[in-house]
């Protein structure tokens, strides 16, 4: 009978408050909106015309609601006196805990004593009186901020913010601190005499982002401050200032969004002692957008000032940079694609003027299913040109093509389980080449080509698992008639289970096999009941005449080529092993290639093995044997440690190294790191980099996490 009892007292609650005599004036459109309903266990009407309400008393107006242990209500004056514990909550993104209150009869204004108000369950201020106005701005006396977690032993928390007024303006959300001391286990360590901050549940806002501390061997101890410019609800600016004693820098961050796409530009300008007397920095831009018609545009810019800019200031170190503009459309039967690009290297042994720079492609290709033959017939329009900026004989080589390739393709599968893979195509060049007097400056070409492939799976399900077998067979021939081409895009081959069956290998196809050639293999897998997995592959290419194009180590090179061996195991318990590797006939490896991952609730570790025999094609004048770390270890819940390395086994030395700790809790994160680089080069030093960054939880965006948080000693 209780919850009926509660139904109908609320029906009466109801009825009394929403009366305009008796609660509200008409004029008001906002609380006749939202008109106040209240619940109890007991509900009565003084003989003054007060309305009481005792026990699990719960109040509503808009996505405000009280909870408290007595409500008195004046319907002349139009004021609550609540008597406590008292809970308000604000639409879930604030909750104000009170002793005692008056407040207006909309829970909008009124004086709160011994109140704390928690926002997003993250940060916390406690004060001895706290006062709503406007039903928009809260205000407290004396109090104390803090996101941590706070014990009645006494104890100060791990930080808090002493302020002798806080304001909190709800329709900012914004707090604005009068007379503040930022302390660390009660003791002061910075005192502010005005300061503002957002609240938790703002997601943008103008002001000072997590500075952190960067010390390297090059440029001394420095500080970075970023500050971040909320320019609309689609766009904002971050500037970092980078001092230290031997480099004055300012980095910047600028993004927008548009309806149909997005940009974002990242740069900065130095002046340092590194390179005295001259401007250096970066630009990294890039932008996505949707087009009509499912066409897509994007670009991505990179430049620097020198080739040891990045590597100085701790940015990515590429050994060359990109500068694209696209254009593309894929849909289920067409694909088509326009780019220009720009390359710059960073490498001290390239000539910026003797390498490609300036490339363009355009490729275009549309897939039709012709019912009088079957299948599936695909054509193709490929166009490419690249220039150097040298004009020198050879040294400066130009190349522009055109291709076009149509290809048939038909499948038949047998009532046996074999299935046959059927693909027969042509393809014509048009090349021209300058600046090279060995070749000719126009060369036509076709490439007819023609392949069988026959595949026999197997299925077998047993008591510990299932067992999957694919033999595969495959004859091919293509031929290439016309004059030689410069090899100028196909210099390095790879040769993995991806193109076991591809009829060229050549990444590109100004370089095609030729000949007839039989493909041999076999996939294995099987699927254990306990919930490990494995895969096989083995594989080997065979040619009627050696093709001297492929280098040494490319596996490809003689009649016969290396073995093929790759192969993966997946464990539940979140360890992965993953090998691939080519085999000669002097059964020696030419290269290898091994990587391995544990993953589970403490730990995250990666590492891989390289191998790759000398090959002066490929530009190894030396075998690379090296090797990858890098991995993480949760040591309890708040503190991680973690390791990368980069051992380069064929010189005995580490070319990277670093370690790193992290600690962190409900209301701090605290990142330590070192990191070491050991190579040099012309415009490269090698360096020693140590970073540190503190943040302080509860004043950004779901910053806190209950995963770390503290508990209270019991005695």
């Amino acid at each position: 009978m209780r919850p009926l009892f509660r139904i109908l007292l609320a029906s009466v609650a109801c009825l009394y408050l929403a009366n305009p005599a008796l609660a509200q004036t008409a004029e008001d459109p906002q609380e006749t909106a939202h008109p106040a309903m209240l619940v109890a266990d007991r509900v009565f009407i003084t003989p003054e015309r007060q309305l009481i309400a005792e026990g699990n008393v719960e109040a509503f107006q808009g996505d405000m609601r009280l909870r408290a242990q007595k409500i008195t209500f004046d319907r002349q004056t139009g004021k609550l006196e609540i008597e406590g514990p008292i809970r308000i909550d604000q639409g879930g993104r604030a909750t104000i805990l009170a002793d005692a209150a008056e407040m207006d009869k909309g829970l909008q204004n009124g004086l709160l004593r011994g109140a704390r108000m928690v926002f997003d369950q993250q940060l916390q201020l406690a004060a001895l009186q706290m006062t709503r106005v406007g039903g928009r701005y809260t205000q407290l006396y004396k109090t104390s901020v803090t996101s941590c977690h706070v014990c009645d032993d006494g104890k100060p928390p791990l930080w808090q913010i002493r302020a002798q007024k806080v304001i909190h303006d709800q329709l900012e959300q914004q707090l604005y601190f009068e007379g503040a001391q930022f302390r660390v286990l009660d003791v002061p360590v910075f005192y502010f005499p005005a300061i503002r901050l957002p609240d938790p549940n703002l997601k943008r806002a103008t002001g000072f982002l997590i500075p952190s501390i960067r010390t390297t061997s090059q440029l001394g101890t420095g500080v970075k401050v970023p500050y971040f410019f909320r320019l609309g609800d689609n766009k904002d600016l971050t500037l970092s200032p980078y001092i230290s004693a031997k480099t004055k820098t300012l980095d910047l961050r600028y993004r927008q969004a548009f309806r149909r796409g997005r940009i974002e530009i990242e740069g900065a300008y130095t002046r340092d002692d590194l390179v005295p007397g001259e401007d250096r920095g970066y630009v990294f831009a890039s932008g996505r957008f949707d087009l009509r018609n499912d066409y897509k545009f994007s670009f991505d810019v990179q430049t620097v000032s020198d080739n040891g800019y990045l590597a100085d200031y701790g940015l990515p170190e590429y050994d060359r940079l990109r500068t694209e503009i696209a254009l593309t459309r894929v849909k289920r039967d067409t694909a088509f694609r326009i780019g220009f690009i720009h390359y710059e290297t960073l490498r001290d042994s390239e000539n910026e003027d003797e390498i490609p720079s300036d490339v363009f492609d355009l490729n275009y290709e549309k897939r039709y299913f012709p019912t009088a033959i079957g299948g599936e017939v695909r054509l193709a329009f490929d166009g490419h040109g690249h220039q150097r900026s040298s004009t020198t004989d050879v040294i400066g080589r130009d190349i522009a093509r055109a291709t076009i390739d149509a290809e048939w393709l038909r499948s038949w599968t047998f009532a046996s389980g074999l299935r046959a893979d059927w693909k027969m195509g042509v393809a014509v060049d048009d090349y021209r080449v300058w600046n090279d007097s060995n070749y000719n400056s126009d060369t036509l070409r076709t490439a007819p080509r023609a392949a069988l492939t026959l595949r026999y799976p197997t299925v077998y399900r047993g008591a510990g698992g299932t067992h999957y077998l694919e033999p595969i067979a495959q004859i091919g021939w293509s031929d290439v008639s016309g004059a030689a081409l410069p090899n100028d895009e196909s210099n390095f081959v790879e040769y993995d289970q991806g193109n076991l069956l591809a009829l060229s290998r050549f990444p590109a196809p100004d370089q095609r096999e030729e000949g007839t050639r039989a493909v041999f293999g076999l996939n294995w897998a099987h699927y254990s009941n306990k919930g490990w997995q494995a895969y096989a592959t083995v594989g080997q290419v065979f040619r009627s005449t050696a093709d001297p194009r492929f280098s040494k180590t490319s596996g490809l090179g003689g009649t016969a080529s290396d073995l093929l061996l790759a192969g993966q195991v997946l464990f539940p318990q979140g360890l992965g092993l993953t090998a691939r590797g080519l085999l000669d006939g002097s059964l020696n490896f030419s290269k290898v290639e091994l990587r391995g991952s544990w993953t589970d609730d403490r730990t995250n570790v990666s590492g891989t093995y390289l191998w790759l025999g000398r090959d002066l094609a490929e530009n190894r004048t030396l075998a690379v044997s090296e090797f990858w770390f890098d991995g993480a270890y949760k040591v309890n819940p708040n503190w991680t440690a973690s390791a990368n390395i980069r051992y380069d086994i064929e010189d005995s030395r580490a070319t990277r190294a670093g370690v790193g700790f992290i600690y962190q809790n409900e209301c701090v994160s605290v990142n330590i790191s070192v990191n070491r680089r050991y190579t040099s080069s012309t415009s490269v030093e090698p360096s020693t980099d140590f970073g540190f960054t503190i943040a302080l939880s509860g004043f950004a965006v779901e910053s806190g996490n209950k995963e770390y948080r503290r508990t209270c000693s019991k005695t």
